[in-house]
Formats: structure tokens, sequence, C-alpha cells
């Protein structure tokens, strides 16, 4: 049905409605038949398919806790957090012995030389070094 038709079945049926109380008897039951000889003729309702799609987005948390697998789920969400977090700790572990090494190898240099620790405070000494590297 266009909208003309779907316009004028509204205006039918609210005339008939405003007249309903005027109508003569044999009108009312010429109707009556009509109207059950028409719902005879209906086609019967036919299943409504509905298709439902599963939320697989984050956001989406509607069957997360519900399902038998949700812990599956909540690994998989889990784990990948879990191992960024151990592999950034093991990454901070490694540089900081790394630092700490490094240090060491220099404290251990300074401490083990002939010259005393305020020798290497000199500009001078800065500027011997630089011209034996020379």
């Amino acid at each position: 049905m266009n909208t003309q038709e779907i316009n004028f079945a509204y205006k039918v049926r609210h005339a008939l409605n405003e007249n309903l109380d005027n109508l003569p008897p044999s009108t009312a039951d010429r109707l009556a038949s009509a109207r059950k000889a028409a719902l005879a003729r209906k086609k019967k309702d036919a299943p409504t398919r509905v298709f439902v799609h599963q939320g697989v987005l984050a956001g989406q948390a509607g069957n997360f806790f519900n399902d038998p697998l949700s812990w599956l789920r909540r690994i998989g969400v889990a784990l990948p957090i879990l191992a960024g977090m151990v592999l950034l700790s093991g990454l901070y572990q490694y540089e900081q012995q790394h630092r700490i090494a490094a240090t060491a190898d220099i404290d251990a240099a300074l401490l083990s030389d002939e010259l005393p620790p305020s020798a290497y405070l000199d500009r001078g000494f800065n500027a011997y070094l630089a011209q034996q590297d020379e």
C-alpha cells in the first residue's frame, strides 16, 4: 500500500468510527459480516526471523559472563595484558642491570687507578686525556 491508500483507509475508519452510533442495524450487520469475511481471508502471520549477532567488541559484554566458555575469553583478554607487563618488567630490569654494571665498571676503573679522584675533576687533566687519545 502506498501512502495515499493508507491515508484514505485512516479517513474511512475515522468517518465510520464517528458515525458508528448513527448507523442503521442492517448496515452494522453487513459491516460485521464483511469484517468476518475479511479476517477469514487474511493470511496467517508468518514467524519473523531475526538474526542476532553476538557482540565481539570490547564494549559489548552482554553474554561475556553468562557464556560457559567466558573464562577462556577472560583469559584471552588478560593474557596479552599480562604478557605485556612481564615483557616491560623484564626490559626494565635488564636496563637497570646494564646501567648498574656500567656504573660499577667506571667506579672500579676510578678506584683501581693510581691517580686520586680529585685529578679527574681538574680541567687541565681532561685536556691532557683528550690530547692522549688523538
